[in-house]
């Protein structure tokens, strides 16, 4: 049987582009790759993709030079979570609070791993992770 190899992409749904790259890029650090007026792209460590798509905006199939992307959508408040080193975590916390982003809950997992939780602008639900949580991180 073929295997996967990881996860290339995450989508989130979001009403506002501009306000979403506000908070992605001022408070996350995430780093544009690409946008049009349907979604933007970021880069996550260097090895994956966070999507944003304005809500409502991919629902007919969208036709490029290479083949088509199929529709797609999503609501409601969906969860995320991102790497982060065990170190840093003070430093994300000292930098959510800089930005006014409350912490809405810290868990301390079996395998030593420590995840903060918190919102994002269209209210999703984010997670920033350290070593410790999965048997394979």
């Amino acid at each position: 049987m073929p295997k996967l190899s990881g996860v290339i992409e995450t989508a989130l749904y979001v009403d506002d582009l501009d306000r979403a790259r506000a908070f992605y890029t001022d408070v996350l650090g995430l780093v544009p790759l690409t946008s049009d007026s349907r979604f933007l792209a970021f880069d996550v460590g260097g090895r994956n993709v966070l999507l944003l798509f304005r809500r409502g905006a991919t629902l007919e199939t969208v036709h490029l030079p290479g083949g088509t992307i199929p529709p797609h959508d999503g609501n409601g408040p969906i969860h995320a979570a991102f790497a982060i080193a065990a170190d840093e975590l003070p430093a994300w916390e000292k930098r959510l609070g800089e930005h006014d982003v409350a912490i809405e809950g810290r868990t301390d997992w079996p395998r030593g791993g420590k995840s903060i939780y918190f919102r994002d602008s269209d209210n999703h639900l984010l997670e920033l992770v350290t070593p410790g949580v999965w048997a394979i991180y």
